[in-house]
């Protein structure tokens, strides 16, 4: 007779449930965390693997990770297909994550990665932030109005507590004004002025922190916008050919990436470092070793900083374990019996 195995049990979950059980305050300490661990050089992360559907304008990002001293592993399946809302009617990022045991291979939990996603980017800036920009922000620049927009504004928020002064631009005016008004209603006091900017020279100058969430292939944000001592978070160039900043920004600021590999293939510096424009000195090192103290975030008040993210599988694997941990708990969720 064929031996007899234990029932493997999988949790499902949605990703109505995901959200309900994530704040963001947890996001923040659980990327913070992810990017320490990689600083000390304590977690297994091969850059993402990408398929490119050329003719549908997309493409899917596989991100696996072991955290080693959390114990924590997953592997996270991702789309990127920009024309989805419009022709459609679907969300640009969608993800599923699978939680894996470390000690017997299972899946621990197959969960909805879309919000996980949303919420870890939007954290990436501002523990980025923390380490780079000056401290007490007054002013805070979003290019690009889409749902990334949302979760930078969360985060930062939490992060900081209040701005004096938030700028929006999107390249379709009704899309910086409708999230303008969505950010005066659902933040209040928290914000000073939201205002729904023209152009995005308008929305960067005079800011203290920037933050680029476009799908732009060419620069959008030019070097003469840019203050001094402003710090700028390069969020939409996630993949190869994208690109938001001015390469005489790159050549200016004090550059930090969160994984080398990945940002010289997919991420804001993929671009001038394949046409010579920057070259690998331009970049001072890696967000997890700032994160460690192994290298400061900005050596001066003055300092133009940058941070390069193409986002980390540890940070949705750290993010997820506080789901599963949560949902087994609360009883949230539905346990299946999917390998046999």
């Amino acid at each position: 007779m064929p031996a007899q195995h234990a029932p493997v049990k999988t949790l499902l979950l949605t990703g109505r449930q995901v959200k309900k059980l994530l704040e963001m305050q947890d996001v923040l300490g659980a990327v913070e965390n992810a990017f320490r661990h990689k600083g000390m050089k304590k977690v297994q992360m091969p850059p993402k693997v990408y398929l490119f559907y050329d003719r549908y304008d997309g493409d899917l990002r596989t991100m696996p990770s072991y955290v080693e001293d959390e114990d924590v592993s997953a592997v996270k399946i991702v789309n990127v297909h920009p024309r989805n809302a419009e022709e459609h009617g679907l969300r640009t990022v969608m993800g599923l994550l699978v939680l894996v045991s470390p000690h017997t291979g299972a899946p621990l939990a197959i969960m909805d990665a879309t919000h996980i996603t949303d919420m870890r980017t939007g954290a990436a800036s501002a523990i980025a932030s923390k380490y780079m920009a000056r401290p007490e922000p007054e002013a805070l620049a979003i290019i690009g109005a889409g749902n990334q927009a949302k979760t930078q504004m969360l985060a930062l928020s939490t992060q900081y507590g209040r701005f004096e002064e938030v700028r929006v631009y999107d390249i379709v005016p009704e899309k910086s004004k409708k999230i303008s008004r969505q950010f005066r209603r659902v933040y209040g006091d928290r914000l000073g002025k939201v205002r729904s900017m023209n152009s995005a020279e308008a929305a960067v100058d005079g800011a203290d922190i920037i933050v680029t969430v476009t799908s732009s292939r060419s620069p959008i944000v030019m070097d003469d916008w840019v203050k001094q001592g402003a710090h700028i978070n390069c969020i939409g160039a996630d993949a190869p050919g994208k690109q938001e900043l001015s390469p005489a920004i790159l050549r200016r600021a004090r550059v930090i990436v969160d994984d080398w590999e990945q940002a010289r293939h997919s991420g804001e510096i993929n671009v001038p470092l394949s046409r010579g424009e920057i070259s690998a000195s331009d970049i001072d090192g890696e967000i997890g070793e700032v994160a460690t103290g192994q290298k400061p975030g900005r050596l001066g008040e003055s300092d133009v900083t940058v941070f390069c993210s193409t986002g980390l599988a540890i940070q949705d694997s750290l993010t997820a374990k506080i789901v599963w941990e949560r949902a087994v708990k609360q009883k949230v969720g539905r346990m299946v019996q999917i390998v046999l």
